[in-house]
């Protein structure tokens, strides 16, 4: 028996599947622990103002002529009626905060989807058709990086007129070359490999090598880069709204809060602290993941 177990050859084991990709991503995503907070921080801030309708206390622009500028609930004066205190016109602003997320989040991820939609189209033609077209599109984007962004900007809103979707359009201008700059890098690195080459010789049309070819591998930096991007289109925003060229009055968008607040800084502290509070948590958070995707996505960079 012994000997019949000694010739039996030893049954084969199977390789191990590799892992999958999302969790091999998830795995190096969260190893940074800053890019984990950040995203807690993001998903409490979506939740915040999908759910602005039923957490908010009060309505946004609803007044009370008996609480003018009435302090935290935690100071003396205050009340647990109005948590953050109210603005100078009796205006609860943790409610304005609360509602202000949905405009805030909507400026940052609009203005990123149209500039990374454009931008990367521009990238392709100018990386991949290259010639005179991409000679004149990377010119006009060096153009735009030269003049400051916010003064772009104001021009920009200062031409089309005040308004949250002027704003909306001047922003997306100014941070259009980043990303026309990053497709075309990525472009130029990816059309000379192999993969193209034999679709090349296949059959494939100029559009398909585009678009199904060299796109899909250019992806992960035009992810880190959406993601820094709501961070600064939400701060360009805000600027503009500070300046009284993006969104108008009652709206709550945080910037706007403000802007109504600046003359009461000396009386009133909540009234521009806790606005500027916002801003500074969502943008950092919005950093916070970019660096994580930046270490998940970029092999070179991977823990």
């Amino acid at each position: 028996m012994s000997a019949e177990l000694l010739d039996t050859p030893a049954a084969s084991v199977p390789p191990a599947a590799p892992p999958h990709p999302l969790a091999e991503f998830w795995t190096s995503f969260r190893a940074n622990k800053g890019a984990v907070i950040g995203l807690a921080i993001i998903v409490a801030v979506f939740l915040m103002a999908v759910l602005a309708d039923v957490i908010a206390p009060h309505p946004p622009n609803l007044t009370n002529d008996a609480a003018f500028l009435k302090p935290p609930f935690w100071q003396e004066g205050g009340s647990l009626t109005y948590p953050l205190g109210t603005d100078a016109i009796g205006r609860d602003i943790l409610s304005r905060l609360i509602h202000g997320a949905r405009l805030s989040l909507s400026i940052g991820v609009a203005v990123v989807a149209v500039s990374i939609l454009v931008g990367t189209m521009l990238g392709l033609v100018a990386g991949f058709i290259g010639g005179a077209t991409g000679i004149v599109i990377m010119r006009v984007m060096d153009i735009i990086l030269t003049l400051p962004s916010l003064l772009l900007a104001i021009v920009i809103v200062a031409i089309l007129g005040p308004g949250l979707m002027n704003a909306m359009l001047a922003v997306a201008v100014v941070v259009l070359p980043h990303y026309v700059r990053i497709a075309r890098a990525a472009v130029i690195a990816e059309k000379s490999k192999d993969y193209v080459t034999a679709a090349r010789v296949s059959g494939a049309g100029p559009l398909r090598l585009m678009l199904s070819e060299v796109l899909p591998n250019c992806a992960a930096p035009l992810i880190v880069q959406a993601s820094l991007g709501v961070s600064t289109a939400i701060l360009d925003a805000a600027a503009l709204g500070f300046l009284g060229l993006g969104a108008q009055p009652p709206s709550p968008e945080w910037g706007t809060m403000l802007a109504d607040a600046r003359e009461f800084v000396l009386r009133a502290w909540w009234v521009v602290t806790f606005p500027g509070l916002i801003i500074l948590v969502t943008v950092l958070a919005f950093n916070l993941v970019g660096d994580g995707l930046r270490d998940a996505l970029d092999p070179k960079l991977k823990r």
